[in-house]
């Protein structure tokens, strides 16, 4: 850790101002001269610089010593943590043109709860309280979004609300998320390196290796390749509950992006029958959204309910973000997570268990129902 402090200190001195201001999400560093920050949701580009491009190579070069990794001609990109947390990418020029670019994005020093989610207007109450139920009921869930919409910081509060009684196996290429007071188990990929004589660790791998280490859940940080068939069969074989993110535009594309990576394993699993193993794994889809004012929100919550005649996945959406206006001043969209007026199917289990969200919850409201009707 004194060598991390010590590389942010000597090196990375000329942006220390934004790494230590707590309302700066991400540093965007495009060579020595150009060097942008996202505050609020929007994108500012700032007075500050590094010397040259020599200065700012040393300092990736130094945190990537500091991590064990490389980051010179033979390996131009870098992906790596800051003490704080902060998640570091750099690739190196000239590789990239500009000069070495590099982005930090920091993540929220203080444990980010469900209620700092519907306080910052990023979910509804009833919303947060239906995935809260989600959990408890055990449901395969995938959360879906673009770069930057906020998946692994919902991933982590859902996961949060797992209870301490079951075992969960976290699999990430970097370390994000943090569990606190729970039973779990964390492990990190690890890239291959033949001139060390070290062997890559992919995330099948680990999915294997945890599939042995008595899970009650497992979650995947961020599911991008082959592993995605080993997700879907550790969810069909009694771990409910299980989690992943996927990158997609909305909940139905996340299915068919879990189906194309499941098939980059190689699997000769014909495709209708990987439909509906897919279809019977998941059973909700959390989409997040980075909206055009710059907030990031949950955008949709919708229920996988099988596979349609002519090969495409059915979903319902059961909460879906509709706008009412927009701040004239501010550019804020005004809105909320609204329910769809359709029940899910198991919405049997929330009454046997006794879980105070009745029927009247899912019904849509009448302000969206004008303005569905005026459109």
């Amino acid at each position: 850790m004194s060598v991390f402090n010590d590389a942010i200190k000597n090196f990375l001195s000329p942006i220390e101002d934004l790494l230590s201001d707590d309302s700066i999400s991400e540093i965007m560093i495009n060579g020595p001269y150009e060097i942008f920050i996202e505050k609020s949701g929007k994108i500012i580009r700032t007075d500050y610089r590094f010397k040259n491009n020599e200065n700012l190579m040393s300092a990736m070069r130094a945190i990537a010593q500091a991590v064990g990794k490389k980051f010179d001609s033979d390996e131009p990109r870098l992906d790596a943590n800051l003490p704080d947390g902060s998640r570091i990418a750099a690739v190196l020029s000239p590789i990239s043109t500009n000069g070495t670019a590099v982005s930090i994005r920091k993540f929220f020093k203080e444990k980010v709860l469900l209620k700092d989610l519907i306080a910052w207007g990023a979910i509804s109450k009833d919303a947060a309280r239906f995935l809260d139920i989600c959990i408890y009921l055990g449901k395969n869930m995938l959360v879906s979004g673009g770069t930057g919409s906020g998946k692994t910081t919902l991933l982590n509060i859902l996961a949060s609300r797992i209870s301490n009684n079951e075992r969960i196996i976290i699999i990430e290429d970097t370390k994000e998320m943090k569990l606190e007071d729970q039973h779990v188990v964390h492990m990190i990929t690890r890239k291959e390196d033949p001139t060390q004589n070290i062997k890559g660790i992919t995330t099948q791998d680990l999915l294997h290796s945890a599939m042995r280490l008595r899970p009650d859940r497992i979650i995947v940080g961020e599911v991008r390749s082959g592993e995605a068939l080993d997700l879907v069969n550790a969810m069909n074989t009694g771990h409910d509950g299980s989690m992943g993110t996927v990158h997609a535009n909305n909940p139905d594309e996340a299915c068919l992006r879990l189906e194309t990576l499941c098939l980059q394993s190689g699997t000769k699993i014909p495709p209708n029958s990987l439909k509906l193993m897919i279809a019977n794994a998941l059973q909700v889809v959390v989409q997040t959204k980075r909206f055009s004012d710059g907030k990031r929100r949950v955008s949709h919550v919708s229920e996988v309910l099988g596979v349609n005649d002519d090969g495409s996945y059915r979903l319902e959406h059961i909460f879906e973000w509709t706008q009412k206006s927009k701040n004239d001043e501010t550019g804020e969209l005004i809105g909320e997570l609204a329910p769809c007026q359709y029940l899910p199917t198991f919405f049997d289990q929330i009454k046997v268990n006794k879980l105070p969200f009745p029927s009247s919850k899912f019904e849509r409201p009448d302000w969206v129902k004008k303005l569905k009707k005026a459109a």
